[in-house]
């Protein structure tokens, strides 16, 4: 069981960060703000996709004036994400934005910061502070303690908000190399009770962006850290949104469908395993979201006889496929056989009288 670290609670819109309640999904709109349709459109695919805060580009004062246009159309969160410019921070607040996401390395005027705080004070919305080594002076990363100093950085603005009784924080640090954003987090969570949204930037494309989001992000977790994620891929927003609940659920943080565990296949395997296995992971995904029952099912798909019965003791129900019959298992001893053509109607079968 992961012991999680204890921070404020910060409210959102409809949804809190922080404290006990679920770590949550940010995505980020990829499209121009300025095309509200083509934008609305990818929001809502975010959300059918599972997330649960959404950020988008705020760099244009025609940006800003689409912000109440979208929230007509979309209930999830907004974040406004705003760099260099702090007219429009006011603005998209003015506009009804549900929370702000300013960078300490583009926006660091004393007086510009206290306009933005004492505008979000006064519209009861908090501010996430989000730091990228990308854009904060290089003297900070450019040295042996480069870590050390970049929190020190981000201190240093969180008081300047402190000094202005302003508590509705989220800080987020992140660099595309994975151990200075593991560092970083570990060391700040130390010394501050915000709420940390943790991601690691600017990951790359295809696999290896994924396994640099998935060890960054999860080792993190795994120590009870983070409130919030966001999967950073060079890729679709969906995606991202996808892998982000992978990585939640890979660690029995959060369920968002069965869990099915299914073997690499061999040459003992005589049944196209992928192809089952998909299938069946798909309809059950669909499935558990009319019946959350599903959520605490374990299914394992094997591929042959020699072990999957044994090597799946701790599920619920699974097979293990042959050429033309195939056992059908519950908590690890064969119940019966059947038709290795008709696997996925009779596994899904036997799952209902389970939750019967």
């Amino acid at each position: 069981m992961i012991k999680r670290r204890k921070t404020r609670i910060i409210r959102v819109g409809k949804i809190s960060i922080g404290g006990d309640f679920p770590i949550a999904i940010q995505g980020m709109s990829k499209t121009q703000t300025e095309d509200i349709s083509c934008t609305i459109n990818e929001m809502k695919e975010l959300k059918e996709a599972g997330c649960e805060l959404i950020r988008l580009a705020v760099k244009t004062e025609e940006a800003v004036a689409c912000i109440r246009k979208i929230k007509e159309k979309i209930d999830t969160p907004l974040v406004a994400d705003i760099h260099f410019d702090y007219r429009l921070a006011l603005s998209s607040i003015e506009n009804g934005i549900d929370k702000i996401r300013i960078n300490p390395g583009n926006i660091n005027s004393k007086r510009r910061l206290i306009e933005i705080i004492d505008k979000a004070k006064e519209a009861r919305i908090p501010i996430r502070i989000g730091i990228n080594s990308g854009s904060v002076p290089f003297k900070y990363i450019n040295s042996k303690d480069g870590v050390r100093r970049l929190v020190d950085f981000t201190l240093k603005y969180i008081r300047l908000f402190e000094d202005n009784n302003f508590y509705d924080i989220v800080i987020s640090i992140k660099t595309p190399d994975i151990i200075s954003t593991i560092e970083a987090n570990r060391l700040i969570a130390k010394k501050i009770n915000y709420p940390l949204h943790i991601g690691v930037t600017a990951t790359g494309v295809q696999e290896e962006a994924v396994v640099k989001s998935a060890i960054g992000i999860g080792t993190l977790l795994n120590e009870g850290i983070g409130d919030t994620i966001r999967v950073s891929l060079t890729s679709s927003s969906v995606k991202e949104v996808i892998i982000a609940k992978a990585i939640l659920e890979a660690l029995n943080i959060r369920r968002f469908s069965p869990e099915v565990i299914s073997c690499p296949t061999c040459g003992r395997c005589q049944v196209n395993l992928i192809s089952i296995a998909k299938d069946i992971k798909g309809i059950l995904e669909e499935r558990s979201k009319k019946d959350r029952r599903l959520l605490s099912l374990k299914i394992a798909i094997m591929g042959c006889e020699v072990n999957g019965p044994g090597e799946a003791r701790l599920v619920d129900i699974g097979v293990a496929c042959g050429k033309r019959y195939t056992s059908l298992f519950k908590r690890g001893k064969v119940i019966r056989r059947i038709k290795t053509q008709k696997i996925k109607e009779e596994l899904l079968k036997e799952i209902d009288n389970v939750l019967v």
